[in-house]
């Protein structure tokens, strides 16, 4: 798309089927490493992944030509096969636009994930989330 430019920087949370911890720990290194290829190889850059067991944060960048939607099926999809017959991700996902003056701040909270959840749930974590980007939700449809 000549002429075109963009600055598409997406921060995603997507939760394992249940939020099970359906990701064995010794395998999040591997996903995370597996998730970079399925965005190298569909064209677009990862930036960042990070998770625990129940879930994963990453944070991309999309061009112009790839929509949101197809970015994170390609990702839920194609890891979600690699990771096994056992293994489904929770249908739907979070996704909130980061200004690229907060790259730095987004990446080091993923890379910081084992240390946030001393604190706080995922499920803590994900409605801060919404809160803090404006969007409205029903709490008692938001996790399924």
């Amino acid at each position: 798309m000549a002429h075109t430019y963009t600055s598409n920087f997406i921060h995603c949370v997507f939760s394992t089927k249940e939020r099970s911890p359906l990701i064995p720990a010794s395998r999040i290194a591997n996903l995370h490493n597996y998730l970079d290829g399925i965005a190298k190889g569909e064209g677009f850059s990862l930036i960042a992944a990070g998770g625990m067991t129940d879930h994963v944060h990453l944070l991309f960048l999309l061009p112009a030509s790839f929509t949101l939607a197809r970015a994170v099926q390609k990702l839920k999809g194609g890891s979600s096969r690699w990771m096994g017959a056992r293994f489904s991700w929770q249908e739907g996902y979070g996704a909130f636009s980061v200004s690229p003056s907060q790259v730095a701040v987004v990446k080091k909270y993923i890379q910081n994930q084992a240390e946030h959840h001393r604190k706080r749930s995922f499920e803590e974590e994900f409605l801060t989330l919404l809160k803090h980007c404006g969007i409205d939700y029903d709490p008692q449809y938001v996790f399924g």
